[in-house]
């Protein structure tokens, strides 16, 4: 893979990434938007679709999708990146439901957004298919599952036992799973560069290789890049998730974690048949560092884990010296989880940076009186919830109805992340204490006695 594209996803979209001009100088539109991902696109589309007459432009500093909405699991999760448990406790259960329905429902909708702009994003609705690996693990899940009934969503989850769990997927160690037939995969980078494509066919403007150097938040409403100033008469839209918090204005808003993801060459028929997973669910553990993988329309299997430990002053490299050891680690993964790929080959890898807030809650802001807007946050479950929140923003700019203006996204961004250095120990406690709980979990032993501590920190 060439250094110049970051994931498989990116080098397998079907086109050229750099094709389009930089800003040239100073320019004026109605919606100024940095950032050229998925929450860029969605907003500028949903604007697009509900008032043609308006102009919008996005700025990029690279290209289209190069950061975390082209480097993703190619996941449209149709879990909310807030836990069902927390959710009641914050919301109450009647709106707690409602938002898990909402996300839930987005899943399809993407789907036919695709179908209609005419994206081939290889959209597939496959279900999410949660394992638990170990008796610890299948305790989690059980509770995760007695949150979803107390909703009254027992049939939007579905309790597995091992045996059941082994018929869909014939992974090691497996005590349980929950199957939610709501969740889909998509190829990442198709989808993208195709909501770029269609962005520009309903008359926006894109302006790669355009970094900004600043976002007015009140007063003139534009966006300052070395290319020349973006002018917006009603909205500029801060769209950049993780990259934001190069911006001082910003830099407490989000907590950039990394991830990392290993692809392997497709499997043969026979390397299948000793996987089983024929309905290609999306598919992770309860595991605290998180895994997630996906059965790649091609053939291949997709693995990903958060992957490098938080830098302190969020800082954001691209290739660390450490990167090397920890792919090789997730490769290994892979053949834990089934021994019969003992010999399995892998042909990429790449790693980047999801957006954290504070409470995990994603935010979706517009002030009217300022023209200013954002929407970030989504904790690593972007495809699904940046579509929820660029039809969102889209309506809130340009002063239309679309049904989400009562979720809980819909709000100016919360609590912000502690001062340096009191980031860097608590996040840093917090990531060793989740490998300690996961390497107890896979050996069977007791979790460690500082578990609670971690759990309650780290609570989403």
């Amino acid at each position: 893979m060439s250094a110049d594209v970051p994931s498989f996803w990116l080098e397998d979209c079907g086109e050229e990434l750099h094709v389009r001009p930089s800003l040239d100088g100073d320019t004026t539109v109605d919606v100024a938007i940095l950032g050229a991902g998925l929450s860029g696109l969605w907003t500028a589309l949903h604007l697009l679709r509900g008032n043609p007459s308006l102009s919008v432009a996005i700025v990029e500093r690279a290209f289209c999708g190069f950061g975390a909405s082209g480097r993703n699991g190619g996941w449209c999760s149709p879990r909310f990146p807030v836990d069902a448990g927390s959710l009641v406790e914050r919301l109450g259960p009647t709106r707690a439901r409602e938002t898990i329905l909402t996300h839930q429902q987005m899943v399809s909708r993407i789907g036919r957004l695709c179908a209609e702009e005419q994206i081939e994003a290889q959209y597939r609705q496959t279900g999410m298919l949660v394992v638990a690996r170990g008796e610890a693990q299948r305790a989690d899940m059980e509770q995760t599952f007695a949150a979803y009934q107390r909703l009254g969503l027992e049939d939007h989850s579905i309790l597995l036992s091992a045996e059941q769990t082994y018929a869909r997927v014939k992974a090691s160690r497996l005590t349980g799973g929950l199957l939610v037939p709501s969740g889909a995969s998509v190829h990442p980078g198709r989808l993208v560069r195709g909501l770029a494509r269609a962005v520009e066919r309903r008359g926006g403007r894109i302006y790669e290789g355009t970094e900004a150097i600043g976002i007015s938040q009140r007063g003139d409403r534009a966006i300052h890049t070395r290319c020349g100033t973006l002018h917006a008469r009603k909205a500029v839209v801060a769209a950049g998730e993780a990259f934001l918090t190069g911006m001082p204005a910003f830099r407490r808003t989000l907590l950039p974690v990394s991830s990392m993801i290993v692809l392997s060459a497709p499997l043969t028929e026979r390397q299948w048949a000793s996987v089983g997973w024929d309905n290609g669910e999306s598919l992770c553990s309860q595991a605290y560092t998180k895994d997630y993988l996906t059965r790649t329309a091609d053939g291949r299997i997709l693995y990903g884990s958060r992957g490098l430990p938080y830098y302190l002053g969020s800082r954001m490299p691209e290739h660390p010296a450490v990167q090397a050891e920890m792919f090789q680690s997730m490769r290994d993964a892979v053949r834990e989880w089934w021994p019969s790929l003992h010999d399995l080959q892998f042909t990429h890898a790449w790693g980047g940076y999801l957006g954290v807030p504070r409470d995990w809650m994603p935010s979706v802001y517009y002030d009217s009186q300022s023209g200013f807007a954002q929407l970030i946050g989504y904790s690593g479950r972007g495809i699904t919830t940046s579509a929820l929140a660029g039809e969102l923003l889209a309506g809130l700019i340009g002063g239309w109805h679309t049904g989400y203006e009562s979720s809980p996204i819909h709000r100016s961004s919360g609590s912000q992340w502690e001062r340096e250095p009191l980031r860097w120990l608590g996040v840093r406690y917090i990531q060793q204490a989740y490998s300690r709980i996961d390497a107890a979990d896979k050996a069977g032993r007791r979790r460690p006695a500082d578990t609670f501590i971690a759990e309650y920190l780290g609570e989403p």
